[in-house]
């Protein structure tokens, strides 16, 4: 985020040592969080907007589910609200399955992965390796938060940025929001609550087998 110019030099001085402070204090924030939190779980909900169409306002969707991951590589959104659906990455696949239209879709993991926002708070294990597909920034304090802009290296994808939101917890660093922008103007805003760190996780939380019948799409 751009600052407004500074008038004088000694100002500027003592503004840039203040800035200087807090974006350390957010990046080392986020390398806590990838290096400490191995496991996690949540509540969370999810709002989608989509850009305004000529003449129109801009649209809002908005779901609601959990969320758990166990690094490395291992997460799970369900969604409950207002439709049911779930992704599942288990380590070699990420899966998809749509309730209503009984249909899963396959990937496999490490074509998908890297530069995803779950990379971001489920699969590095430290900065460097988030820097391998990220170029990390911190952003200014917000909301009660710390903030740090992650830009995906791969200009080829549809994601455009990722912004993580930190507040310190009783164990560490908790994820508080993912903001994440994409290159057809839609922003998503995910909000967590009801955070767990480093609870014990069954193996089968992050397994998942097709439902009989389903419609299986491998890709």
């Amino acid at each position: 985020m751009p600052f407004k110019p500074l008038r004088t030099l000694a100002i500027g001085g003592l503004l840039a040592l203040g800035l200087s402070a807090v974006h350390a204090d957010a990046l080392d924030s986020l390398e806590a969080f990838v290096k400490t939190v191995k496991s996690g779980r949540a509540a969370f909900t999810q709002t989608v907007t989509s850009p305004p169409r000529e003449g129109q306002a801009a649209r809002s969707k908005t779901s609601s589910g959990s969320f758990a991951f166990q690094r490395p590589s291992r997460f799970r959104f369900d969604y409950t609200k207002p439709f049911e659906q779930t992704i599942v990455a288990d380590g070699q696949t990420l899966w998809m399955h749509d309730v209503d239209l009984n249909q899963v879709t396959a990937r496999k993991q490490a074509d998908v992965l890297g530069s995803t926002p779950a990379a971001l708070v489920a699969a590095a294990p430290d900065l460097a390796a988030l820097r391998t597909d990220f170029d990390l920034k911190a952003a200014p304090d917000r909301d009660g938060l710390q903030w740090v802009e992650a830009t995906p290296k791969a200009k080829d994808g549809q994601l455009s940025s990722v912004r993580v939101g930190l507040k310190p917890g009783d164990k560490g660093p908790e994820l508080a929001a993912l903001e994440i922008a994409d290159s057809f103007g839609q922003r998503s805003v995910l909000r967590f609550t009801q955070v767990e760190i480093n609870p014990a996780l069954p193996a089968s939380s992050f397994q998942f087998k097709p439902p009989a019948g389903a419609d299986v799409l491998r890709q």
